[in-house]
């Protein structure tokens, strides 16, 4: 067996096996805690989120701000390659889909606890500015400062080594090279590269480095104006071909749900269909929204404001704007075009076959261009937002003192946006999926541990 199969077997470990139990199980078990709340509070969230949080409070950015960089982190290249691998015929099939819609609605829970324990147990520190996230609630409301530790460690890795910039880089690359002539090579490290590989990872690297170099509240000021603007766009081209294939959207859900539970084994048998489209939909749905990851908090640790219970619903529609919206519309478009059946396409080609498809009556090479600008609006904002995580880790692990070492993860972290291009799509995603799965593990070790503090505190809010 060779390094990388050993990987690939983690990886099937890993998520086959407790995080399958563990992640739906924390959304159980706080959905159930806190009475519905992602059903009860919605429409609440979504006012909070449109008039603001009222006056000015502590904190580095706005609670908007704090959730557009959250946003800006898992708006990535999970909605569009993540989605078309989930649903590939090889993989789950359209059943996946389904298992991310659930895992989205229990996620809905977990993101509203992550955001309220991350305010609730967040510091001050003695420049002024607050800090919160998994790593204050693992050591202010747990008591395991070792457990904040380890999830910083992972933290860091998953930023520098994984979704933030190999998955991301390698979701551009892949779009550019089928939008754009790749005929001419460069040497590069060695090996021959297509110019238009080289180029992303020159162009996307110094742009990164322009927003990264300026702090916190440059990429936070940078995500709150993309973002909008990107899912805005995104969602117009795919629900401009939902709604002119809309006759063919009835057949499209009950596949789905046919796929979801066996009974249309889309590879192979249906109890081993079932369990694929289980273990795709739920690993590529928490790989977009980031429910339990423990990723948002950080940001949300960073609002301007006093009131956990606020932060906590802002947040939680980051998850229904992601999953429920986003990557819903991704999978339908894959769907009703019949894209997610062909066998030679995979991550971004399939996604670019429905665009294709669906908007046929545009001028030739419009819905590539649309469908390219989106992805790379999204991997870069992306990037934007991990690197902040990751330099939040380091910040807790050297507690302030060794400024210089938040430098030298920012620097790390950029040569890796400029090297990325270059590493292999399978050795991207299993490595991905490996880091994510190492830093939800203490996160849910938290949740589960704090579920009934923050039921209780949520329940006093909510009578006040």
């Amino acid at each position: 067996m060779g390094f990388w199969d050993g990987l690939a077997l983690l990886r099937d470990l890993l998520w086959r096996g407790p995080l399958l139990v563990l992640l739906p199980a924390a959304g159980i078990l706080l959905t159930g805690r806190l009475r519905l709340l992602q059903l009860r509070r919605l429409p609440t969230a979504f006012r909070l989120l449109l008039r603001g949080s009222g006056q000015a409070q502590r904190g580095e950015v706005s609670p908007f701000a704090a959730l557009c960089t959250a946003l800006s982190a898992t708006i990535g290249t999970g909605n569009i390659v993540g989605v078309a691998t989930a649903v590939s015929i090889l993989s789950g099939g359209p059943g996946a889909l389904f298992w991310m819609w659930l895992s989205a609605f229990l996620g809905m829970a977990v993101k509203y606890t992550e955001g309220f324990l991350a305010v609730r147990f967040r510091v001050r520190l003695p420049d002024g500015e607050m800090r919160g996230g998994p790593f204050y609630y693992m050591e202010r409301g747990l008591g395991k400062r070792w457990l904040g530790r380890t999830f910083a460690v992972c933290t860091a890795l998953a930023g520098v080594l994984g979704i933030g910039t190999m998955t991301q880089m390698n979701g551009i690359v892949q779009a550019a090279e089928i939008f754009l002539d790749t005929a001419k090579t460069v040497t590069v490290f060695g090996g021959e590269y297509s110019w238009v590989r080289v180029m992303c990872g020159l162009l996307v690297g110094c742009g990164a480095a322009l927003v990264i170099w300026g702090g916190a509240q440059r990429i936070a000021h940078a995500a709150e104006r993309i973002v909008p603007l990107m899912a805005g766009l995104y969602i117009g081209a795919t629900g401009l071909i939902l709604v002119t294939h809309a006759a063919e959207l009835p057949a499209a859900v009950r596949l789905i749900f046919e796929s979801a539970f066996g009974l249309r084994a889309a590879a192979g048998g249906g109890a081993a269909a079932m369990l694929l489209a289980m273990q795709h939909g739920v690993s590529r749905g928490v790989f977009s929204n980031e429910a339990g990851l423990g990723s948002s908090p950080i940001a949300a640790g960073s609002a301007s404001t006093d009131d956990p219970y606020r932060q906590g619903l802002i947040m939680m529609t980051g998850t229904f704007i992601d999953t429920l919206v986003l990557c819903t519309m991704t999978g339908l478009v894959l769907i009703v075009m019949g894209s997610w059946r062909n066998t030679a396409l995979e991550g971004v080609a399939m996604t670019l076959d429905a665009f294709g498809r669906g908007l046929w009556f545009l001028p030739p090479g419009v819905s590539d261009g649309i469908l390219a600008v989106s992805l790379a609006a999204f991997a870069f904002t992306t990037i934007l937002g991990w690197c902040f995580y990751g330099e939040r880790s380091i910040e807790y692990l050297v507690r302030g003192k060794h400024l210089w070492a938040v430098k030298a993860y920012r620097a790390a972290y950029l040569a890796t946006v400029f090297v990325a291009p270059y590493v292999g799509t399978a050795e991207v995603w299993v490595t991905a999926d490996i880091l994510n799965a190492l830093m939800a593990l203490p996160n849910l070790a938290a949740l589960f541990g704090l579920a009934g503090l923050a039921a209780r505190e949520t329940a006093r809010r909510e009578r006040r």
